[in-house]
């Protein structure tokens, strides 16, 4: 057994922060905070330069990291790419995420999703987005692919369920039914609410039956109006419904995300989490990417870049969790361990990853450490330091 002590750095351990302590990992376990005083002579010591250590950030919503995309490649090898490529801004876990595609390409996505989480190099299942949308809120999906949820797409969903690892499945209301639905969630799978025209009415009905969540909340989905409160409402007032938000400053105004932070705070604590919806541009110094034939542009302007279609749909986000949790602390008006806890303990918790997304004794050691501006400058996956990597 292998003990180390990560010293020189503030910590939060996804509950409370503790100054002049030390992180003892064991192997790829969390082992315990001790004083400095406190640290057994025989452990191996790491130094940091100040700064924060604090759980790894979780990520349900990664279109592409890298310089490649899921749609692309749907193997694990475009997975690991893709995990890479965001393990730079602290993500320790992350779900793949499927954009609508041909059924051979969803197909291929679903059978590399067992080989990559069993490797345990990051990826902890894989997320859908489609086909079943409604081409009302198609984004930058093609409409062409979408269509209703059948009884084969069930019996595909549930067989894949039993393999390694979560399954996500973003699904319109207008697509499915209630008792499709029931069906998936019954099965272990996190259905969530996006890419809809549905009405609040609708969308309570799938929540009953078991929907988990509302895909990136306030875009693709009706908004909340005072006699027509739509997705958006249906998902702030039902107090089990979580939802992903993307904090990049072009998806969501902020006073719209706090107000929504808000309106969930008062229906139960940490609902809201922060995705990224991020594309293959994250970390890399291209301007343009192609998804499904059709070009994505990147504009470099306010807090992070914007991805757009050429008629300026936005097209996914240029962000990265780091960016995220800065972006919380200024300009949600959140404190530093709400906006540490929207990047790893609430996706946790949503994705049901009990093994993680806090730094407490017998969970898995994934870390990150942070400088005082909240850049990310390493990270620890199951123990082992990304710097350190063979």
């Amino acid at each position: 057994m292998t003990k180390t002590a990560l010293v020189g750095a503030r910590i939060f351990d996804g509950n409370r922060f503790f100054d002049d302590c030390a992180l003892i990992v064991s192997d790829a376990l969390i082992a315990g905070i001790v004083p400095l005083a406190d640290v057994p002579a025989d452990v191996r010591t790491v130094q940091l330069d100040g700064g924060l250590v604090a759980p790894g950030f979780i990520d349900a919503q990664v279109n592409g990291g890298g310089g490649v995309m899921l749609n692309d490649d749907p193997s694990a090898e475009t997975m690991f790419t893709m995990f890479s490529g965001h393990r730079r801004y602290g993500t320790t876990s992350m779900m793949p995420t499927l954009i609508t595609d041909e059924a051979p390409v969803l197909a291929k996505a679903l059978a590399a999703k067992d080989a990559t989480v069993k490797a345990d190099k990051g990826i902890a299942g894989l997320h859908l987005e489609g086909p079943h949308l409604a081409p009302a809120r198609k984004g930058t999906h093609v409409a062409d692919y979408f269509r209703p949820m059948t009884d084969a797409d069930i019996d595909t969903y549930l067989a894949a369920a039993k393999t390694a690892g979560r399954l996500m499945i973003t699904v319109a209301a207008e697509q499915v039914t209630p008792e499709q639905v029931q069906k998936l969630a019954r099965a272990g799978i996190i259905v969530s609410i996006g890419h809809s025209n549905t009405d609040a009415t609708s969308a309570i009905r799938l929540f009953q039956a078991g929907a988990r969540s509302v895909t990136h909340l306030f875009n693709a989905m009706t908004n909340l109006e005072h006699r027509a409160p739509g997705l958006v409402g249906a998902a702030l007032d039902w107090p089990d419904a979580w939802g992903g938000i993307i904090a990049d400053g072009h998806h969501s105004d902020p006073v719209a995300l706090r107000v929504a932070i808000r309106a969930k705070r008062g229906r139960g604590e940490g609902k809201l989490f922060f995705i990224t919806d991020s594309m293959s541009l994250v970390g890399q110094q291209a301007d343009q990417l192609t998804l499904n034939g059709r070009t994505i542009y990147r504009e470099h302007s306010g807090f992070c870049s914007r991805l757009t279609l050429k008629d300026g749909t936005l097209a996914g986000s240029d962000l990265d969790m780091a960016s995220a949790v800065r972006f919380g602390v200024t300009h949600l008006d959140l404190s530093l361990d709400e906006a540490l806890r929207m990047a790893s303990s609430y996706p946790a918790d949503y994705l049901r990853l009990s093994d993680r997304g806090r730094l407490l004794p017998g969970l898995r050691a994934d870390i990150v450490h942070l400088d005082n501006g909240l850049h990310a400058c390493d990270t620890w996956l199951g123990g082992q330091r990304a710097s350190e990597r063979p």
